[in-house]
């Protein structure tokens, strides 16, 4: 199935399926009574949309299932990773701050934390889908498949290394303050930075097939929530009061990789 039609096909059960992984999931956080088990499903919520845009979609596009195999390790190795982080842990103060503020109960975290992500993921997740249904990819296309799939590499190394050395600094019982080493030491934030480059290289792989381009919005938006909405400003309110923090915003870059104690490193 391909063209427009079909893309209205892929959509629809897109959305179809991302509701039905968030109401499973708000019913399994009601049960275990903490939200942020909406994070272990972040990841999944794509493969998931990539299994069902290849099935109804064309199936016998190559492009679509190098995108099935590209979503399926990023949002695993996610999943798993949140699952570990999460497991065992009391609610995420992010949630019980917004639900404090929004003064309501389990309707309101439904409609703010579930419905809200599963949204999120149906939009930044149109690249997939509009590939599924977009025409072969050919000659020079496959050298904008080649980039994207570097591109998405090279997001997946500094999201798994990063969250690695995080995990072996925690674990250190003579830890400092502030993590500043390995990946670290050149970006204050490598596992966004690493999010960024993973639905950027997704973009690229779609984008080689007409109209695959136009879903940019998609992978720009990621990355505006990544570094300025949800990410990495919001993260950095809470970290600046801790010992040394400031210092290491002077001398290490927010976001994209820089030599450490480069003067384009700062705060910024």
């Amino acid at each position: 199935m391909t063209g427009w039609s079909g893309f209205a096909v892929v959509a629809c059960t897109s959305a179809v399926a991302l509701a039905v992984l968030q109401t499973v999931t708000f019913v399994a956080a009601v049960r275990v009574r903490r939200y942020n088990v909406v994070d272990v499903v972040w990841g999944p919520g794509f493969v998931l949309v990539a299994l069902a845009a290849v099935l109804v979609g064309d199936a016998a596009n190559p492009r679509a299932w190098i995108l099935v195999a590209l979503t399926g390790v990023w949002g695993c190795r996610l999943g798993w990773h949140m699952a570990r982080k999460t497991g065992g842990r009391g609610e995420d103060p992010r949630y019980s701050e917004m639900l404090a503020r929004a003064g309501g109960g389990r309707a309101t975290a439904a409609r703010k934390i579930f419905a809200t992500q599963g949204a999120a993921q149906w939009f930044v997740s149109l690249p997939i889908q509009v590939s599924a249904v977009a025409g072969p990819t050919s000659g020079a296309g496959w050298a904008v498949v080649t980039v994207g799939v570097a591109l998405w590499l090279l997001g997946v190394v500094f999201e798994t290394v990063g969250d690695r050395q995080l995990a072996a600094f925690r674990a250190d019982p003579e830890h400092g303050a502030v993590m500043d080493r390995g990946l670290w030491a050149w970006t204050r934030h490598p596992n966004y930075f690493g999010d960024a480059c993973v639905w950027w290289g997704v973009w690229l792989v779609a984008a080689s097939a007409w109209p695959g381009m136009l879903t940019v919005a998609s992978p720009a938006v990621m990355t505006y929530f990544l570094v300025f909405a949800t990410g990495a400003r919001l993260l950095e309110r809470s970290m600046v009061g801790r010992p040394g923090y400031r210092e290491y915003q002077r001398r290490t870059s927010m976001f994209v990789p820089w030599p450490p104690g480069s003067r384009r490193c700062g705060s910024s």
